[in-house]
């Protein structure tokens, strides 16, 4: 029974939120969605729940690089706010320092439903045979392709590294049409965010439950291999997210990597990056003639993985508990179609649906308008098929260091940007595969 039902069985919701109003009027919700127009947002589903149960919600915004020093600050102070919208990272850590209820957030899960929560949002903030928090919202990196180009060669869609290189073999024609664009540039996060969708791919990944687990060196070979391959494939030069954007766009590029963000821009709805794969910016060809990825395998990992980052609301030790369970179960319920319009195109639904109807919010998600100097929403953009694959990929999402307890290490030997540096010195052709797999070992063993 849940903490409301133990106090107030048999009681209509309305009456029991009604007298859950009696016992607390307000709760401190820390948002990083503090840009004007996403507060907006959420301030006005927290004016629909004021109304709805008589509790008020002060949304408080917090600069994302503050939140972990604020949040740390105000739990010393017994001063934490009720409810913290937060990414993945804070998710354990905060767990094990007492910051968070795990015990309420399990509790909001199993009420909803666990089986209507991605499973792979629900592994990562994994905790003590519960949750630490209540997932949101969250999205997967993607391969995007030119689905046309791949039907007129008969391809297979790029799910693998095999598919990947055999199309790179039957379309790239360079510069009229490079088979990829990689990630090269050393010191962008760019490549450290797509080498860890690589080897994740492989099933590879440089953390275990002790912490520094030596890579593979049979698996990283592949890995290595393949990456200098997409390289190979690639424009010369240092790499990363604006010269995979511009070349997909303007048709010379079959393949990329890209985070979600792409999709509003890639159907000719914002003027700042407009596709000029035609001579009509606004355009929705390119959308039209795209196919996309998330979950793709290695050869030593044939089931995959897909790079996932997830959002969660916490609820903290200092909260009014009921309260805050409330209010995030209506934000992951009644109030979830306004939570994901916050910014659908990186807000993919973590609840596809409810138990009595499995497909609700995925469906929802598909009609909400994405994009910036025009709208449109992303189910009139691209196929059923494609919005499966969308939303699916938070179904196997995986992180370096999460299933292991080990965040913060992975995160340490990703932004030491090691395995960036190696991995071009071994595409540059200054290290031999054997030799990069070894320098990177002994680099990575020295992060604590």
């Amino acid at each position: 029974m849940t903490r409301l039902s133990k106090l107030m069985t048999g009681t209509a919701l309305a009456l029991s939120l009604s007298a859950l109003a009696v016992s607390a009027d307000t709760i401190r919700f820390w948002t990083t969605e503090e840009q004007p127009e996403r507060l907006a947002k959420q301030e006005a589903m927290a004016a629909q729940f004021l109304e709805m149960t008589g509790i008020e919600v002060d949304v408080i915004p917090v600069t994302e690089s503050d939140l972990g020093t604020r949040a740390t600050a105000a739990f010393a102070a017994g001063d934490l706010p009720d409810v913290i919208y937060h990414t993945l990272q804070y998710a354990l850590p905060w767990a094990e320092a007492g910051i968070l209820d795990t015990d309420a957030a399990t509790e909001v899960i199993e009420d909803l439903g666990v089986e209507t929560f991605a499973p792979g949002a629900i592994a990562m903030a994994a905790y003590d045979g519960g949750t630490a928090s209540v997932p949101v919202d969250g999205w997967t990196q993607m391969i995007l392709y030119r689905n046309d180009l791949f039907e007129a060669a008969g391809l297979e869609a790029p799910t693998s590294y095999a598919n990947v290189l055999a199309a790179i073999e039957a379309l790239h024609n360079p510069p009229e049409l490079y088979g990829f664009v990689a990630a090269t540039k050393v010191d962008e996060n760019f490549m450290s965010q797509v080498l860890e969708h690589v080897f994740l791919a492989n099933g590879i990944s440089p953390v275990g439950p002790d912490g520094f687990q030596p890579l593979d060196e049979a698996k990283t070979i592949e890995v290595l291999e393949f990456y200098k391959a997409i390289a190979e494939a690639s424009p010369p030069g240092d790499l990363y997210w604006d010269q995979s954007r511009t070349l997909y766009f303007s048709g010379n590029a079959a393949m990329i990597i890209w985070s979600p963000f792409i999709l509003d821009e890639l159907a000719g709805l914002r003027d700042s990056a407009p596709p000029t794969i035609n001579d009509d910016p606004t355009s929705s060809e390119l959308a039209s003639l795209t196919g996309i990825v998330t979950n793709f395998s290695g050869p030593s990992n044939p089931d995959g993985a897909a790079w996932g980052d997830v959002r969660y609301f916490g609820i903290t030790t200092d909260a009014d508990t009921d309260a805050a369970m409330e209010f995030i179960k209506f934000s992951v319920d009644e109030g979830y179609g306004q939570t994901l319009s916050i910014a659908p195109e990186g807000k993919f639904p973590v609840r596809a649906g409810t138990p009595d109807e499995p497909n609700k919010f995925k469906d929802l998600w598909a009609t909400l308008p994405v994009g910036v100097d025009r709208k449109a929403p992303l189910g009139d953009l691209y196929d059923a098929a494609m919005i499966d694959e969308i939303v699916g990929g938070l179904d196997v999402a995986q992180r370096w260091g999460v299933a292991e307890g080990q965040l913060a290490l992975a995160s340490k030997m990703i932004n030491s940007q090691i395995i960036n540096r190696v991995m071009r010195d071994y595409i540059d052709g200054r290290v031999d595969a054997t030799g990069a797999v070894a320098a990177m070992n002994a680099e990575l063993a020295t992060i604590e």
